[in-house]
């Protein structure tokens, strides 16, 4: 435990990570100040001593989230003509499913209050889902321009899938599913194959 008045470097992400684990292990119903901070192994005081209140901390641990995914996917229009086109779509695809940002948000649903918050963030700009959406959209749009995927393409609707069908097998890997980084692999497979020239 970190004595009383000792500062915590990093504490914020300290205690994300530590949601994270506890979120990880028990699910939405097992967050709470006391969980976090124990798992953090800092003061329970800690926590509201950063944050006005624990949907205030969840809310905020959610944007961030979005935030290092949005920000993960911005390279991807600079590496068209690299690669191939499945390649660089399952990379993506695989970094979105092995990042917490669409996961924690399932937390947000059990809360109104942060659903609340988070709404009101993007709204006034907050990098999310979206925003990856549309790095998808561009880089699509990078490769088609190159000949690397068919005229015809929807590259809008396609990032739509790529996000869309992430986001579902997050929501519905539990023990004993399908890997869902297989299913990812499959499924980029499939839609490059009808959407782009061969060997894209």
């Amino acid at each position: 435990m970190s004595p009383r008045g000792v500062p915590i470097t990093d504490v914020r992400e300290r205690l994300f990570a530590a949601a994270e684990r506890v979120l990880a292990r028990e699910g939405p119903g097992g967050l709470s100040n006391r969980s976090v901070t124990g798992e953090a192994g800092c003061a329970k005081g800690v926590l509201y001593s950063h944050f006005a209140d624990l949907d205030e901390f969840v809310a905020e641990l959610v944007l961030d989230r979005f935030r290092a995914v949005a920000q993960g996917a911005e390279g991807l229009p600079g590496r068209a003509g690299q690669g191939t086109v499945a390649g660089n779509l399952t990379g993506t695809a695989l970094a979105l499913l092995a990042s917490s940002g669409p996961a924690v948000a399932s937390l947000a649903l059990t809360r109104a209050g942060v659903s609340a918050r988070v709404r009101a963030a993007m709204e006034g700009g907050a990098p999310g889902m979206p925003e990856v959406e549309r790095s998808l959209a561009a880089y699509l749009e990078a490769e088609q321009r190159l000949g690397r995927l068919g005229e015809a393409a929807d590259c809008a609707a396609l990032a739509l899938l790529v996000v869309g069908t992430v986001h579902h097998l997050l929501m519905t890997a539990w023990t004993g599913s399908a890997d869902p980084a297989e299913r990812v692999r499959g499924f980029v497979a499939e839609l490059v194959r009808g959407a782009g020239p061969a060997g894209a």
